[in-house]
């Protein structure tokens, strides 16, 4: 369902999911040590909303950050909506509930209020009386306008959660101006074939986090409409969850975060113990690898190459195994004889049988 709703979000460009801030905080620990004295840019983030705004402005001396910069694009969905850094009839305020695109830019936190901590009172006070933080924006503060472009320039690393249907078009801006990242994205994205080839070269890989998991979404989401909108039970069964307050959440599966920053589990082998024999890893018909189910099952004792599920990829340490190739097989045919004979329809489809996706891994000697 997940996967559909995704495809969904993407031909309405409904794909407005918030990170919460506990799920930032979760992730970001694990990469402290490659923040001290570099430029941190939010550049898909709302900076009054964002809890990417918010983890790196709280945390902003901590890090040692030499400037941190967030930038609002035209008609943020929930601008003003969470957070109100400024007064009401200030011209700060102005500027965020109109929506248009503005940058903020911070270099400096102290603690203003004398209160022994630096947080999100400090910022608020920064914002508030420093004219040169905020600035409005002359494009649409689109992450591919020449502004925001500019910015990205400056910056050392990016974080923050893209479009999901706008994901191999801002992967492609990173690479081509060589910087680091850590950004969320569903993990089928992987399949891309733009992706697949930066995990094979080992020029992008897999950060701590993957699997379900929960975003805010704005009011004007639409859920679809063959979902009984009054049943909650319902709703929370297929992925969406309106809290007490009315609020609605967005539980999507297969979320992962994708970096080229450094960190330890990467270098983490995985543990084998199973053993190989034909009868339990059958060989494809139309390549010769065998078939893998689970990562859990990676034989031991097997030098050759092997199909493995994509979810591989949260545990693939490049030291232990080398990625080959992907492809798309199916298991119709194992269903019926235990075989995974592959029998293709000229169009590619097989059946009408869904294809599931192998990424072709041998281990390193």
């Amino acid at each position: 369902m997940a996967n559909n709703s995704l495809k969904a979000a993407k031909k309405a460009k409904a794909d407005e999911f918030y990170t919460q801030l506990s799920d930032v905080e979760n992730e970001l620990r694990h990469y402290k040590r490659h923040f001290r004295d570099k430029v941190v840019f939010c550049n898909c983030d709302d900076p009054y909303e964002s809890n990417f705004f918010k983890y790196f402005a709280m945390n902003f001396n901590q890090l040692g950050l030499k400037k941190l910069i967030a930038t609002c694009y035209d008609g943020s969905p929930i601008c003003d909506t969470q957070l109100s850094l400024f007064d009401t009839d200030s011209e700060q305020s102005q500027l965020s509930k109109t929506c248009v695109p503005h940058k903020i830019v911070i270099t400096e936190v102290t603690d203003v209020n004398g209160d022994g901590a630096v947080n999100m009172g400090d910022v608020e006070w920064l914002i508030k009386n420093d004219k040169n933080v905020l600035t409005r924006l002359k494009g649409n503060g689109d992450f591919r306008s020449e502004e925001c472009v500019e910015l990205l320039k400056e910056a050392d690393i990016v974080v923050t959660n893209p479009p999901f249907s706008l994901f191999r078009e801002y992967v492609a801006q990173l690479m081509a101006y060589k910087k680091q990242f850590l950004i969320v994205g569903n993990q089928n994205a992987i399949t891309y074939k733009e992706i697949f080839k930066l995990i094979k070269d080992n020029e992008l890989w897999l950060g701590f986090k993957s699997g379900h998991t929960l975003f805010e979404v704005p009011e004007s989401y639409q859920i679809p409409d063959f979902y009984d909108k009054t049943n909650r039970s319902k709703l929370r069964s297929n992925g969406y969850i309106i809290d007490e307050n009315g609020k609605l959440w967005r539980n999507l599966g297969n979320i992962c975060w994708f970096t080229n920053l450094e960190h330890s589990k990467r270098h983490e082998n995985i543990d084998l113990y199973k053993f190989y024999d034909p009868e339990n890893y059958p060989k494809y018909d139309n390549y010769d690898a065998i078939n893998v189910d689970k990562v859990a099952e990676i034989p031991i004792d097997y030098d050759g190459i092997m199909g493995v599920p994509i979810s591989f990829l949260d545990k693939y340490n490049p030291e232990q195994f080398e990625i080959l190739d992907a492809r798309d097989f199916t298991d119709i045919e194992r269903l019926k004889q235990k075989n995974y004979a592959l029998v293709k329809d000229a169009d590619g489809s097989i059946n009408g049988k869904a294809k599931y996706a192998r990424i072709l891994i041998r281990k390193i000697q």
